[in-house]
């Protein structure tokens, strides 16, 4: 199955149409959270070739570094701070055309230029995790990623809720 996450040549909405049933199908019947978030930043980033792509969770009052693909990512990051932090703290997906733009943007790569957070809740609600997506070229990602991306992540809730 692994192959056919690669999909090229044709335009994001119809790269995600495609994506989308293949990651459902990745978490369906998985019981293991880690397996499940592994499995997806590997789909999304082998789809889009994105800089970074992964998970933080959500510890006490910290974002808990998770299943990535790409460079050497910050460990921890507070909430409210910087965009994973601040899309958290208002439970709400975030999009930024300029991550040197954003008030303060915690660097983890100096190569990010563009970044996408998308806050995944729990059965009751209540943000547990976040995706996060950097790329190295500004305005990267749109409210069709936003849309997309949050049908893509919508299946983890039971998880985050063992």
């Amino acid at each position: 199955m692994a192959e056919n996450l690669i999909i090229e040549g044709i335009s994001k909405e119809e790269k995600y149409q495609t994506l989308l049933p293949q990651t459902h199908a990745l978490i369906k019947g998985e019981t293991d959270l880690i397996a499940a978030l592994a499995n997806l930043a590997s789909a999304l980033n082998m789809t889009f070739n994105s800089l970074w792509t992964g998970f933080y969770l959500v510890k006490g009052e910290q974002l808990v570094l998770g299943p990535f693909q790409g460079p050497i990512a910050c460990t921890r990051i507070p909430y409210g701070r910087g965009v994973c932090g601040t899309a958290w703290q208002q439970n709400q997906t975030l999009v930024v055309e300029d991550v040197d733009a954003f008030p303060g943007h915690i660097a983890c790569s100096s190569s990010a230029r563009s970044e996408i957070v998308v806050p995944i809740r729990d059965t009751a609600g209540k943000v547990a995790a976040v995706l996060d997506i950097d790329s190295d070229e500004l305005g990267s990602f749109d409210q069709i990623d936003a849309a997309y991306l949050e049908r893509i992540v919508a299946p983890l809730s039971p998880l985050l809720s063992a």
